[in-house]
């Protein structure tokens, strides 16, 4: 998307970027897991096609894409590669409502895990989300086993909406009330633009 393509997002644990051609290589070894490819729904492509993917991506605005990284890594070595622990996306699949879209987390680095950088980095998007891009309604599709992203959801008040028995998956939806808008406020959220030293954000 790009309207996102000069944006950083910084919070307390992550920083958001947008996924770029740099970011491919790295992306491409994480997605050759067989776990991941399960949990994500996504088939395993060569890395030509991962930089044709990427670019696809960028310029389609139904896609909002972002690279986590890891906050505290990127303040000891400011390098994004070395940085790197997952994406978070937001996909415009509804036609009949433009304000509406699948949400997905992915924390792929599997030592970066438990540290709370998902929901941290989940509540960042939901918050561009809705403060940026005036969304009302956020659905997710998750695996049935995924249990640690089903409990993740569930606590941010998503619910469940419909199940699917061909796909092992079930879809969550929140939309947005006063309620909900005031959880997003609890979390550290700054947007910098990207000419910015991110080091230099405190």
């Amino acid at each position: 998307m790009r309207q996102n393509q000069s944006i950083v997002i910084y919070g307390d644990k992550v920083i958001l970027v947008p996924y770029k051609k740099d970011h491919v290589v790295k992306y491409h070894e994480w997605m050759k897991s067989a776990d991941l490819q399960e949990q994500t729904a996504s088939e395993p492509l060569t890395l030509q096609e991962e930089f044709e993917m990427q670019q696809s991506w960028f310029n389609d605005n139904k896609k909002c894409t972002f690279i986590v990284l890891d906050r505290c890594s990127y303040a000891s070595n400011p390098s994004e590669i070395e940085s790197m622990v997952g994406d978070v996306n937001l996909f415009f699949n509804d036609d009949e409502d433009n304000f509406s879209a699948e949400v997905e987390i992915m924390i792929a680095e599997s030592s970066f895990r438990g540290r709370g950088l998902g929901k941290e980095a989940l509540l960042c998007m939901l918050r561009y989300g809705v403060q940026q891009l005036k969304i009302s309604r956020f659905t997710a599709k998750i695996g049935e086993k995924n249990f640690t992203s089903l409990r993740l959801f569930r606590s941010l008040g998503f619910q469940q909406i419909s199940e699917s028995e061909v796909f092992r998956e079930v879809t969550l939806e929140k939309r947005i009330d006063e309620d909900f808008r005031t959880l997003l406020q609890t979390c550290k959220y700054e947007l910098r633009n990207t000419g910015e030293n991110l080091s230099s954000v405190s």
